[in-house]
C-alpha cells in the first residue's frame, strides 16, 4: 500500500500476500461493498499450495543430492528410489497446476477494498453531496418545463420509434440539429481536455480481447453485461477505459513519463442487464452511446490528488455549458467492484426535476495495474505497480438531455449554449 498508509487502512493492492496478511481487512472491504469475496477458500488453497511447493522443493533437493551420490555407485535399490522420487515430483507438479488455476480465478473475484476516506453505506442513500453549482437560487421557470424526450420529439431531432424498428429497444436515431448538437458537444469536450487540461487524444479500437476486459475488471464478474462476438471471443467495449487502460498492459514505464493523461471518445455498448424497467423513456440508458473518457496513469503517492483534479476537469464541462450539477462522494455500497474511491457528477434536469449521472470519476489504486501488469520504475529503483484513474468527461446522451431540458424555451425551441455555438456553425436556437 502507499507509504503514508498505516497497516490498518485499505490497501491499494490485492496480492495474494496482502490477502494472506490482512484477511479480515479484505473481508471487511468486501462486506462494505456488499460483494462476496472467497477469502477463506483462497487461504485454504494457498496453504495447500504452499505445503505442496515445500514438499516439491525438498524432493528436488533430495533428488539432486542422491543423483550426485549415484554417479559414484550403481546401486539398483538407489536407482529405484530415484525413479519413485521422480514420479512423486511429477505427480506434485501435476497437482499444482489446477490449484494455481483455481487460485488465480478466485483472486480475480476479490473486490478492491474501499479507501478509508469513503463513507460507509448500503446504497445510494449513503452517498454524500460534496458540493453543488448553479442549483441554489435558481429562478422558478415562467412556463412548464418538459422532459427532454418530449421537447426533442416535437422538434423532430430524436427518433425512438424508428430505432426500435431498425434495431430494437434502447437504441435511438438523432436527426438534423440533434445529431449536430451531439457532435458539437463531443468536439467541444475533446478540445477542452486537450487544450486546457493537458490530455493526449487517443482513438481506440471498439472491440477488445478477453485479457483486456479482465485487466480492467469487467471480467470475469460482469460478463453478462457485455456484448460478445462469440466467433472470435472479442467484446464490444462498455467504455473507452478498457482499450485505453490496456494500452500499457505488460509494460514497464519510466517514472519520468508519469503522469500519463489520455482522453478518448468512443461508442460504447452495454447490455444494461440489471436495468429492466429503469429509465425506459428518453435518451438516458441505452445499449449504445458515445462518451468522452479521461484515463490517467500516475505514481501511487499522487493518486488521490490526481482524482480531485480529474473531477475538476470533468466539472469544468458542466460549468462552461452552464448546466446546474452536484458532486457526490459515493459510499461503500454504491461503488464498483474495482474502485478505491469514486465521485459522481450529476446534472440537474428541470423537465423531470431530477439528477442524471453524467460522469463517474474513480481511483483504482493499483488494482487494475496489478491485473494488467502495468509497472513503472524510478531511475535506479525497482519496478512497482502504478495507479490508474478514469472518469467520463462526459457521457454524451445524458449531457445532451441536460442541455435540452435546461435550455428549452416556452415556444418549444432550444437555445444553444453559448460555449457550443461556434461548434454548431453559429446556430443559436434549435427550431
Amino acid at each position: 500500500a502507499m507509504s503514508s498508509c498505516s497497516p490498518a487502512c485499505a490497501p491499494a493492492m490485492l496480492s495474494l500476500n496482502f490477502i494472506r496478511e490482512h484477511p479480515d481487512l479484505v473481508k471487511e472491504g468486501a462486506r462494505k461493498k456488499g460483494e462476496p469475496a472467497p477469502v477463506d477458500e483462497i487461504l485454504r488453497l494457498d496453504a495447500e499450495r504452499r505445503e505442496a511447493v515445500t514438499r516439491l522443493e525438498q524432493l528436488k533437493a533430495e533428488q539432486n543430492r542422491r543423483s550426485a551420490a549415484m554417479a559414484k555407485s550403481r546401486d539398483e535399490a538407489a536407482i529405484e528410489d530415484l525413479r519413485r522420487m521422480r514420479d512423486e515430483v511429477r505427480a506434485l507438479e501435476q497437482n499444482l497446476a489446477p490449484i494455481d488455476a483455481r487460485l488465480n480465478a478466485l483472486l480475480l473475484e476479490v473486490p478492491n477494498p474501499p479507501d478509508a476516506s469513503v463513507p460507509e453505506g448500503k446504497d445510494s442513500t449513503g452517498n454524500v453531496t460534496v458540493r453543488s453549482w448553479g442549483i441554489d437560487g435558481r429562478k422558478p421557470s415562467a412556463f412548464k418545463m418538459r422532459p427532454h424526450y418530449e421537447v426533442a420529439e416535437r422538434l423532430g431531432i430524436i427518433d425512438f420509434e424508428r430505432a426500435v424498428k431498425v434495431t430494437g429497444s434502447r437504441f435511438v436515431f438523432l436527426k438534423g440539429a440533434g445529431a449536430r448538437l451531439e457532435r458539437a458537444l463531443l468536439n467541444f469536450m475533446m478540445d477542452l481536455h486537450i487544450r486546457e487540461h493537458g490530455y493526449t487524444e487517443i482513438l481506440p479500437p471498439q472491440l477488445v480481447n478477453r485479457a483486456s476486459m479482465t485487466a480492467t475488471g469487467q471480467l470475469p464478474k460482469f460478463e453478462e453485461d457485455a456484448f460478445r462476438i462469440e466467433k472470435r471471443d472479442l467484446f464490444l467495449i462498455p467504455t473507452a477505459e478498457v482499450p485505453v487502460t490496456n494500452l500499457y498492459r505488460d509494460e514497464l514505464l519510466d517514472a519520468a513519463d508519469l503522469p500519463i493523461k489520455h482522453v478518448a471518445w468512443s461508442t460504447n455498448f452495454r447490455s444494461e442487464a440489471g436495468a429492466a424497467g429503469k429509465d425506459t423513456r428518453g435518451y438516458i440508458r441505452l445499449h449504445q452511446f458515445n462518451k468522452v473518457e479521461l484515463v490517467k496513469f500516475v505514481e501511487p503517492a499522487t493518486s488521490m490528488d490526481e482524482l480531485e483534479s480529474l473531477v475538476s476537469d470533468a466539472e469544468s464541462v458542466l460549468h462552461m455549458l452552464e448546466i446546474p450539477y452536484r458532486v457526490l462522494l459515493m459510499c461503500t455500497g454504491d461503488m464498483g467492484f474495482s474502485q478505491l474511491k469514486k465521485y459522481d457528477l450529476e446534472a440537474y434536469v428541470p423537465g423531470d426535476d431530477r439528477y442524471l449521472e453524467v460522469s463517474s470519476c474513480s481511483n483504482f489504486g493499483d488494482f487494475q495495474a496489478r491485473r494488467a501488469n502495468i509497472r513503472y520504475r524510478e531511475k535506479g529503483g525497482k519496478p512497482q505497480f502504478l495507479h490508474t484513474l478514469n472518469g467520463s468527461g462526459l457521457a454524451l446522451p445524458r449531457t445532451v438531455a441536460a442541455i435540452i431540458e435546461n435550455y428549452q424555451q416556452e415556444d418549444g425551441t432550444i437555445r444553444v449554449p453559448p460555449a457550443l455555438r461556434t461548434y454548431m456553425g453559429g446556430l443559436d436556437v434549435i427550431r
